[in-house]
């Protein structure tokens, strides 16, 4: 079987592009991941999700160990063939959603007891459980089971949870194996705190893992905390291995993560709000909802070539979405997904040629000068 490898082909200042092989295909970096929460990114296709360009898709280990079970998606092939998706998909752990999710939660040493927050079924997630289930699923990439505090926190709080994700992190080495084909990435945390960021990615690197994540931002901290850690942290991982950053995030907190060495990241944003009626473009955010749009017969973006773009006005996109038919959230998360993409295979490009710096100026300045002005 073909190995898990990373091949870094371009620099420019910290961000990086290149390559990460896996047996399911290719993964171009730097990648934005489309998230398929409960195996399926919510109001698409897998093949229209593909269209938008995506390499690799993100499953929750949380809401499928819940619904429909590990058990049942293993009986039935795989979380590849369930949800349709041949390509690479990476599962986190489920340790961010048991914090933010599950009801009645008791941490120990051993892991997490929860509540189920589907039908109050009571569960434990630990880390041998956790490579468990994501064997099961198939996952090509598998997360470390961790625990990702809220911010702000206690700095003595933030030590504890990270040192606790340490030993959990080396539990789940250990329960993961040998898998030929298959990823384990580790999670670096530390809230914060770049000396205990530095500590935990020592730790990690002790231990080895295919990639390395950075866990705990954006949670609560904002942008400018965020980049402050990002300006540090990714150093403090090995270059020849995949960064991801989880959860995140906005388009300018992509183009500033990728910026600062950041080669993955995964966000539900471009989906939750296409069926809320928020539309990224190019030149900032635009609500479908607003009157202004009621009576406009131009695209969203006339220089985008999604369906949404091509083949409808404003008016028609104002209209579907103020009488709630479903085909409002299908075409807007379709150029949402459309419009990350499209951001990554700019920066993938750019950053090859050396010219991140002033396609970042560029980026920025048409964001600034907001939606086209109404008819």
């Amino acid at each position: 079987m073909a190995k898990f490898t990373f091949d870094l082909s371009a620099e420019d200042g910290s961000a990086r592009t290149g390559i990460i092989g896996t047996p399911r295909g290719e993964i171009r970096t730097p990648a934005f991941m489309p998230v398929g929460t409960a195996a399926t990114v919510k109001a698409m296709l897998p093949e229209s999700v593909r269209e938008t360009g995506a390499d690799i898709l993100l499953g929750n280990t949380y809401h499928l160990m819940l619904r429909p079970g590990a058990e049942r998606v293993a009986r039935l092939g795989g979380l590849h063939r369930f949800m349709n998706w041949p390509r690479p998909i990476l599962t986190d752990s489920g340790g961010f959603q048991v914090m933010s999710l599950a009801g009645l939660r008791e941490l120990t040493e051993k892991g997490v007891t929860f509540k189920s927050h589907v039908d109050g079924s009571k569960h434990v997630l630990t880390p041998e459980s956790s490579m468990e289930i994501q064997r099961l699923l198939g996952s090509d990439i598998v997360m470390c089971f961790d625990e990702c505090p809220a911010l702000p926190a206690p700095r003595d709080a933030i030590a504890t949870s990270m040192r606790l994700s340490m030993r959990w992190a080396e539990r789940s080495r250990v329960a993961f194996g040998e898998r030929p084909g298959h990823a384990l990435f580790g999670i670096m945390q530390g809230g914060l705190e770049r000396d205990l960021r530095e500590e935990s990615a020592e730790a990690l690197r002790a231990i080895g893992f295919d990639g390395y994540a950075i866990g705990g931002l954006a949670v609560g901290e904002g942008q400018a905390a965020m980049f402050d850690c990002l300006d540090y942290a990714p150093g403090f991982l090995p270059r020849d291995r995949p960064r991801y950053l989880m959860g995140v995030g906005k388009p300018s907190d992509i183009v500033g993560a990728v910026k600062r060495g950041i080669d993955m990241m995964d966000c539900v944003l471009p989906t939750r709000a296409g069926r809320t009626g928020q539309v990224f473009t190019r030149r900032g955010v635009l609500n479908i909802k607003n009157a202004r749009h009621a009576d406009d017969p131009r695209p969203i973006d006339e220089t985008c070539s999604c369906p949404a773009c091509r083949s409808y006005s404003r008016a028609y996109l104002h209209h579907v979405f103020r009488s709630n038919e479903m085909i409002s959230g299908m075409l807007l998360t379709w150029h949402n997904l459309h419009f990350f993409q499209q951001i990554m295979q700019q920066m993938r490009e750019v950053i090859a040629e050396g010219r991140f710096a002033a396609w970042e100026a560029d980026f920025h300045a048409e964001q600034a000068q907001g939606d086209i002005e109404p008819i």
